[in-house]
């Protein structure tokens, strides 16, 4: 089906590669072996536990004012990306739909959170249309430069904008990251994961 949101131009890269974006997320890999003790869960994802605890402070499509704390009491997914990314968001949002039907009646727990990092696109309006589009239920958030920036630096999320002729995309982290309910930083999920191998990782933390 034809989406209504407008897409890169064929062949632009979504995600340029950069040596920065490799040095971070290595970084991160490192860091994540800090949580892969021998009482460890088994998971398909990265073991982010003992790591520093992320926060935002953003406005949501109707324009409150969010942070983290906002969610305590539900486990969270958090997925950095943008209305126009051309395959890596769409395909982790849909996947997000997927992980829910197989939670079953623990779905109903589960926060799905959409930061976009293109704000300059991405007006409330547009993005409460693109993640309501996968579901109703999904949150998509947003703030000035400076805002998205301490955020996204805040779970160590890389992103910048790649010029495409007379318009941009933006290259970022395909991650997305699992919070428990009590805001405790726990997974991050691999875009290469199936459906299947993030549910049994949220079990872990439901």
């Amino acid at each position: 089906m034809h989406s209504p949101f407008p897409r890169a131009p064929a062949g632009a890269p979504a995600h340029a590669p950069d040596p920065r974006r490799r040095l971070l997320l290595s970084s991160l890999a490192l860091l994540a072996l800090a949580g892969c003790g021998p009482d460890a869960p088994t998971l398909h994802g990265m073991d982010l536990s003992g790591m520093p605890d992320g926060d935002f402070q953003l406005q949501d499509t109707e324009g409150r004012e969010r942070r983290l704390a906002d969610y305590r009491g539900h486990p969270v997914m958090l997925f950095f990306g943008f209305t126009q990314c051309p395959d890596i968001c769409p395909t982790a949002l849909t996947r997000a739909v997927e992980i829910k039907g197989l939670l079953g009646a623990d779905a109903a727990k589960l926060r799905i959170l959409f930061i976009t990092v293109d704000p300059e696109r991405d007006t409330p309006e547009i993005l409460r249309a693109y993640t309501q589009a996968f579901d109703p239920g999904f949150v998509g958030l947003r703030g000035d430069a400076q805002q998205t920036r301490a955020a996204a630096q805040s779970f160590k999320v890389f992103y910048q904008r790649v010029p495409t002729g007379s318009s941009y995309t933006m290259d970022h982290t395909a991650l997305t990251y699992v919070i428990d309910a009590q805001g405790k930083l726990r997974i991050a999920l691999r875009h290469q994961q199936t459906a299947q191998e993030c549910a049994d990782d949220l079990r872990t933390v439901l």
